[in-house]
């Protein structure tokens, strides 16, 4: 039995929502699951992900093989970059506390990039909302409208 790392697809039509789950590559994309790993939301901007590393890097060392997308995903949560600092613990080319500083400093970096962005995407959202120079325009009371 080979093992999948895959997104299993959850929400409505045009409102994806997908679950990051462990599957026997035979089963069917949204079936029969091994264990869930968690979730990732495309609508978002930035994309939400809410991941156990240690589950997925269990899973990793395991053999278990990740989609594209997934890998993706595990690549951008920082899963590929702790295997491969915990392989080169492995192969003695540093012990695991200066392999921990090093995820660590990255994480740091990794979590102000997205937190920029997801200011700039604020910024964007409001820009569009309200044209700069111009008030939303008030009904005055007793126009005369439609009643009467």
């Amino acid at each position: 039995m080979s093992a999948k790392i895959r997104l299993q697809r959850h929400g409505s039509k045009k409102r994806p929502f997908y679950f990051i789950v462990v599957a026997d590559s035979r089963a069917p994309r949204d079936g029969k699951f091994i264990q869930k790993l968690g979730t990732y939301n495309p609508l978002t901007v930035p994309a939400t992900i809410q991941l156990d590393r240690q589950k997925a890097l269990e899973w990793l060392s395991k053999g278990a093989t990740p989609t594209d997308t997934v890998r993706r995903i595990l690549s951008f949560k920082g899963v590929l970059y702790l295997k491969h600092l915990l392989r080169g613990v492995g192969l003695g080319l540093f012990d695991d506390a200066a392999a921990m500083e090093k995820f660590t400093k990255w994480s740091a970096e990794h979590e102000a990039q997205v937190k920029r962005r997801q200011e700039e995407a604020q910024r964007q959202r409001r820009s569009r909302r309200m044209p700069a120079g111009r008030r939303p325009e008030r009904r005055a009371e007793g126009n005369g409208g439609g009643e009467g």
